[in-house]
């Protein structure tokens, strides 16, 4: 039996595929489109998962979507009702694609796919719920979702039993702790449900110096982690900004303007945020921990990318085991429909033997054969060199080892945000330069956004203190003392952006500016292209650790074809792409009569 499970029509819309309840395939519609965080229905991942599984539409004996319109009109109607007539003319503005396509969805789907099957519908954090606990490795565990807001929940936790799961408590809207850092990322200058991380990496160059005034005037907390936001401060009721003129008062002025400079003002804010939320979590988690009584905790929701917060939910809280869904936000939700529809509506078992995770590495996403890439490659005239595999990784290692930044593009795409080795730009970490040289001339992006490093699975222990296997780069945790480097004590002075001259570590580029790194630990067995090659870079340099960061610049999405990537690989100062087996080189590829690629056109994110 098939089942699709779709998201689609907020943000990060996204299909996937359950063939008799094993996950086979899974895609956001941003790849194919080309528009980032695309909210459109998702026409292209769902013929994406039925090609890769071989099948036609028809064959799917269910279509489930992973929230319920109904629930959430009410939710936007009383909304504006309550804080009328303030938001009206965001309503009037909302109805028309409400009315149109987004209510009646079990038209839209029958119109735009012809799907003449059963569709179904899932809670939006049942949903998450199911994202989190169903492909986790746990027979049993505590869940927990956190996000903006679905239907009416923002925030739930129960438990998860076999094909059960039980729901003990939630959280409504508006108070959200997706929300609240979601107002900080709009008045620090961010797009909201984009520049969430951006907020977080910003984080470790400020001071919490306005913790205690979040504490004060926006947010009570009580000891089992339940809160209240102070409405008073937000405008996100009317739909028309996220914060209003008293949040100004509360941080000294108005909201950045986007793209223009950061100052140190917007670096304590973020630091002040990223505690407040940190401290939350860890009430919330020690809570569900003496509830639930479970040792293990699954999360999902857009609050669960977070890896800074999860690093300290790991350390810090009470639970033994943590598993987090790699496509926490609503891309994620089409899975956890598919996997609730499955155990709940259909009733079937579910096996796991608290090892192994049903997610396979996250590598779901379409792949391309090394004659498909050189089909594409031949027919635009674009010189380039196969290798045999057996040399291909020492190849690599060696252009690596040499200073080359290298696009590679292997095997499944990676679903979730995160580049896992499948559609990533790698790097030395070992290189003082390189952090600035991606930033500036690879992904065109701000100069303080760190790199996340992917190291063996096996050695990863001898470089970070991250406590546990991070395979979807979830975690983040201190670059191990043995790794660190002495800081003079005009560099400890350092403030702000001055503190990105200073060499943490004998890997720098992928060393925050705290001591901390987002990891992604990398096993033989979800990934083994990759596993080879860092191996020959560990046996090259003696360094298990590659900066891996994703395929993609600034304002797009990662890439998804071997067009993509070399669209991508032509625009910027990427010195090899490596397809497969098949590897580009820069120089020969400008100087032949290859295509040009499209201007290059630098969307804010």
């Amino acid at each position: 039996m098939y089942l699709l499970g779709i998201s689609a029509f907020y943000h990060d819309s996204a299909a996937c595929l359950l063939r008799d309840g094993e996950l086979i395939a899974a895609a956001q519609e941003e790849r194919f489109t080309r528009k980032k965080h695309d909210p459109g229905f998702p026409s292209n991942a769902i013929q994406s998962c039925l090609d890769q599984a071989g099948i036609a539409l028809e064959h799917v004996e269910a279509l489930v979507f992973y929230d319920k319109p109904f629930v959430k009109f009410e939710r936007l109607a009383e909304t504006y009702l309550a804080v009328a007539p303030l938001g009206i003319r965001s309503f009037i503005k909302a109805m028309p694609l409400w009315l149109k396509e987004k209510l009646d969805l079990r038209r839209t789907i029958s119109k735009t796919v012809d799907f003449k099957g059963s569709i179904l519908f899932s809670d939006h954090h049942q949903s998450h719920a199911a994202s989190a606990f169903y492909p986790s490795p746990y027979q049993e565990a505590a869940f927990l979702t956190v996000d903006g807001v679905g239907e009416w929940t923002t925030t739930s936790y129960g438990i998860g039993r076999g094909p059960e799961l039980e729901f003990l408590k939630e959280i409504h809207f508006p108070h959200s702790l997706g929300m609240l850092y979601s107002a900080f990322t709009y008045y620090t200058g961010f797009r909201v449900n984009s520049g969430e991380y951006k907020l977080m990496g910003l984080a470790p160059y400020g001071e919490p110096k306005y913790a205690q005034t979040i504490r004060d005037h926006l947010i009570d907390v009580h000891e089992d982690g339940s809160y209240r936001l102070h409405m008073r401060y937000f405008n996100y009721l009317s739909g028309l900004t996220m914060t209003n003129a008293r949040f100004d008062c509360l941080f000294g002025g108005p909201p950045r303007k986007a793209e223009s400079p950061i100052t140190q003002r917007e670096m304590d804010i973020a630091a002040s945020v990223q505690v407040v939320l940190e401290e939350i979590l860890l009430k919330i988690v020690r809570h569900v921990h003496k509830e639930t009584g479970q040792k293990n905790l699954c999360l999902a929701g857009g609050v669960a990318l977070n890896c800074v917060a999860n690093g300290r939910i790991l350390r810090e809280g009470p639970f033994e085991n943590l598993w987090i869904q790699p496509a926490s936000s609503d891309s994620g939700g089409a899975l956890g429909a598919a996997f609730a529809a499955w155990h709940r509506y259909y009733e079937k078992p579910r096996f796991a033997n608290n090892v192994d995770d049903a997610q396979k590495g996250s590598l779901l996403g379409p792949s391309f054969s090394d004659d498909e890439i050189r089909r594409y490659l031949d027919q635009n005239q674009i010189p380039y060199q196969q290798h045999p595999e057996a040399e291909l990784y020492e190849t690599v290692a060696q252009l690596l080892d040499e200073g080359a930044v290298v696009g590679w593009f292997q095997g499944p795409m990676e679903f979730g945000p995160r580049a896992l080795g499948a559609r990533s730009i790698l790097g030395d970490p070992r290189s003082a330069e390189m952090q600035s040289r991606l930033n500036l001339k690879i992904k065109f992006r701000e100069s303080f956004r760190p790199f996340a490093p992917s190291a063996l699975e096996e050695h990863a222990g001898e470089y970070f203190d991250v406590g546990d296997k991070s395979p979807y780069m979830l975690l983040t945790g201190k670059v191990s003392e043995n790794c660190m480097r002495p800081i003079s004590e005009a560099d400890a002075k350092k403030q702000g952006l001055e503190k990105l001259s200073v060499l943490r570590s004998t890997i720098p580029a992928v060393t925050h500016v705290n001591g901390s790194a987002r990891l992604q630990t990398v096993s033989a067995k979800t990934n083994p292209r990759f596993h080879k090659l860092l191996q020959a870079f560990h046996k090259r340099t003696g360094c298990p650790v590659l900066i891996n960061t994703s395929f993609n610049v600034r304002g797009e999405p990662i890439v998804c074809t071997p067009q993509d990537a070399y669209n991508c690989f032509r625009r910027t100062f990427m010195d090899y792409l490596v397809m497969g087996n098949i590897v580009l080189e820069k120089k020969k590829v400008d100087s032949s009569q290859a295509p040009e690629p499209e201007p290059i056109s630098l969307i804010p994110d």
